[in-house]
């Protein structure tokens, strides 16, 4: 089992960046495949993000690519989503979350995740 903390998110203003991170607990990390999603207010989660356990491979939501970066660092178990060119249509709270059977069929869905962080939220001001 893995217990997921995202760091503090907070207020920026549309164009500008902030990096989120995740730490899991545990010695394990390098077996979990991660995610990230977000939810809006009155909206379903959608997936943002997702890296395989190397680091190797990585996928995006459609409207984040060339905008936000996923990576991670096995050394100081944590995985980290960079978000440039911020918009508002950004603002959500935002999960890492992470899964020890990579499924290709369902790495874009919540039911696709293990583990869950607690969420943290992003606002983009216009």
């Amino acid at each position: 089992q893995v217990q997921l903390v995202e760091s503090r998110g907070g207020l920026v203003q549309a164009g500008g960046s902030l990096r989120l991170s995740c730490r899991a607990s545990g010695r394990t990390f390098r077996t979990y495949d991660m995610g990230w999603f977000r939810q809006a207010p009155g909206k379903e989660r959608e997936f943002v993000a997702a890296i395989s356990r190397s680091g190797g491979s990585t996928y995006y939501a459609d409207s984040v690519k060339g905008r936000f970066t996923i990576s991670r660092d096995n050394a100081k178990n944590t995985v980290y989503l960079q978000m440039n060119s911020l918009k508002p249509e950004d603002t959500a709270v935002y999960y890492c979350a992470a899964t020890e059977v990579w499924d290709y069929n369902n790495y874009r869905l919540s039911a696709g995740y293990d583990y869950w962080g607690q969420g943290t939220q992003v606002t983009v001001s216009s």
